[in-house]
């Protein structure tokens, strides 16, 4: 599979009043084409940061360094004017409330044909047309009655669905889905992993799904790398991450799965650390049950243990 997009030591920081939050620090991604790279982890380890770096849509308090190859094109070289192109045309972002994604005052039929009047360059009758008939594939009933609606006349899952056939209207090679269920029930969650499913097979999309839920992981990915304050501790395929866990954290997320008959769940003791003065070695080391001084004091390399499945441990590297 042809490479799509290539992360190489991306580091995104943000300057607060309490000092510097290193939200992002060194990570390589990669997504080949037609591809599902799951990334995960716990709220506030980066993941979302990554996924707005990608599309150039931090706020102005943020440094960014490192590269963001898309289609061998650097994004972190690109314009906003270049970037403006971009968005929306080759690379689209689900967020994760369509709440604040879609806009209170204007009906769903312009909001989607904006979209493609200002990347495709369509009449107003033939973007109305499109939107009608991407909402007939997103699975919208009524979908000529719903044009004329606005976002608080739909319920979460229709303002989900509408949220993707906005990402979908030009065709995108990338799509990043940031916890795209999380404002829906479990039925909904159910229809829309299988909706984009089935729309990244019909338009060969690759996704850079976002999220905490290892079952949703699970479900959808190909590949999955594994997140924890700013750093990737472990990645490989579906089914070296669930079949042959190695980081402790990737261990204790996947202990936290929820189990039949169990009616209790398993938990990672403590909380993810400051941003601002994180651990001098290994981040997770003061929430680790085999913690040693070597991790206190050495932040451990990701290295290769086969073939695509990569950790950074301490535990590891002693093998």
């Amino acid at each position: 599979m042809q490479e799509l997009l290539k992360i190489l030591n991306l580091k995104v920081y943000f300057e607060t009043d309490e000092g510097e939050v290193k939200a992002v620090d060194g990570i390589d991604l990669e997504i080949n084409e037609g591809e599902t790279l799951g990334l995960v982890g716990e709220s506030g380890c980066g993941k979302t940061t990554t996924g707005l770096a990608i599309m150039k849509l931090l706020p102005k308090n943020s440094k960014i360094n490192g590269k963001i190859l898309f289609l061998n094109e650097d994004l972190l070289s690109k314009s906003e004017e270049e970037m403006n192109k971009i968005r929306g045309n080759k690379i689209s972002m689900i967020f994760q409330n369509p709440n604040t994604s879609l806009n209170p005052l204007m009906n769903i039929g312009f909001q989607i044909a904006e979209v493609l009047i200002f990347h495709k360059n369509m009449s107003k009758k033939d973007a109305y047309k499109e939107a009608t008939r991407l909402l007939e594939i997103v699975g919208m009933p009524e979908p000529e009655k719903t044009l004329r609606k606005y976002p608080h006349e739909l319920s979460g899952g229709m303002k989900q669905r509408v949220v993707i056939a906005m990402a979908l209207a030009c065709k995108p090679k990338l799509v990043i889905a940031d916890e795209p269920t999380t404002a829906v029930d479990v039925t909904i969650q159910a229809q829309i992993l299988e909706l984009m499913r089935e729309l990244q097979k019909q338009f060969n999309i690759s996704i850079l799904l976002i999220s905490h839920d290892f079952g949703v992981i699970a479900e959808m990915c190909d590949k999955v790398a594994v997140m924890y304050a700013g750093k990737i501790v472990e990645k490989g395929s579906i089914k070296q991450i669930f079949k042959n866990p190695k980081h402790p954290y990737t261990i204790g997320l996947l202990k936290a799965l929820p189990k039949r008959n169990v009616d209790w769940l398993a938990t990672i003791p403590g909380i993810v650390p400051s941003l601002i003065n994180p651990p001098k070695g290994c981040r997770f080391s003061n929430r680790c049950e085999f913690v040693m001084d070597k991790c206190i004091e050495n932040n451990p390399e990701l290295l290769e243990i086969e073939e695509g499945h990569l950790v950074a441990c301490h535990l590891i590297n002693m093998k």
